[in-house]
């Protein structure tokens, strides 16, 4: 079956990602029935090199990398919390944590060998942005990516190999790279439109149309002025 094929790239730490995919979802539901679409989510780190032990509070991280007030950096945080209501989702805006997500990632990737891909990055979308004990720390990943379906050994093992995964996630960011992509989320639709950022639900729904419409082109039926007879309901015209 032709399916419309996007693929999204996001990291779990960042909140526009958070609030694009809940804006592309809408579109998806709104066009069911009319185009349908395969998700691959793929691997986009906005903080490869922080050390996997260094977490810290979301607010004062942002203060400092962009060189804003605390008060500032909270008051950012308050506003996008309010988008994310509008999209219908929870976000807490005080006590969040910040972390490297290579971890996440990799996990990431198991789910997406086990069919379970779009669960587990809900799971750990809502761990992140809704819920209040901190994604970052091993027992709380672990018990997300069980709880969202993956199986408790497997889990485990890709965590004790720092190498599992790990070049799959690399491949996904060199994509992203060679693509232009500098930040997330990005979205590339049938491989031939991309739309960069957490765009307004009718700019997605205007994309999936018009790469759906190229990929199944309406038909167009020529009548010819004589001959072409053909038979019908009520027979075959001699």
């Amino acid at each position: 079956m032709t399916k419309l094929r996007v693929d999204i790239w996001s990291d779990i730490a960042c909140p526009w990602c958070y609030v694009g995919k809940a804006r592309f979802d809408k579109a998806v539901e709104g066009l069911e029935g009319k185009v349908d679409v395969e998700v691959r989510h793929r691997s986009f780190e906005l903080d490869p090199h922080r050390d996997p032990s260094d977490v810290v509070p979301v607010v004062p991280m942002i203060a400092q990398k962009y060189g804003i007030s605390t008060a500032q950096a909270q008051a950012n945080e308050y506003k996008l919390g309010d988008l994310a209501k509008l999209e219908g989702l929870e976000y807490r805006t005080e006590g969040r944590d910040h972390g490297n997500t290579l971890d996440l990632h990799r996990l990431l990737h198991l789910a997406s060998e086990r069919g379970l891909e779009a669960e587990v990055w809900r799971a750990f979308y809502a761990a992140n942005f809704a819920e209040e004990a901190s994604v970052y720390g091993r027992e709380r990943l672990v018990e997300v990516a069980v709880g969202a379906g993956l199986d408790r050994a497997e889990v485990l093992a890709v965590l004790d190999d720092p190498e599992a995964y790990r070049e799959a996630v690399r491949a996904d960011e060199a994509e992203a790279a060679a693509l232009g992509a500098t930040g997330v989320p990005f979205f590339v639709i049938d491989e031939k439109y991309g739309v960069s950022g957490a765009q307004p639900t009718a700019l997605f729904t205007e994309v999936l149309e018009k790469a759906w419409g190229e990929k199944k082109p309406t038909l167009t039926t020529i009548d010819g002025t004589e001959g072409g007879e053909a038979c019908g309901p009520d027979g075959c015209p001699i």
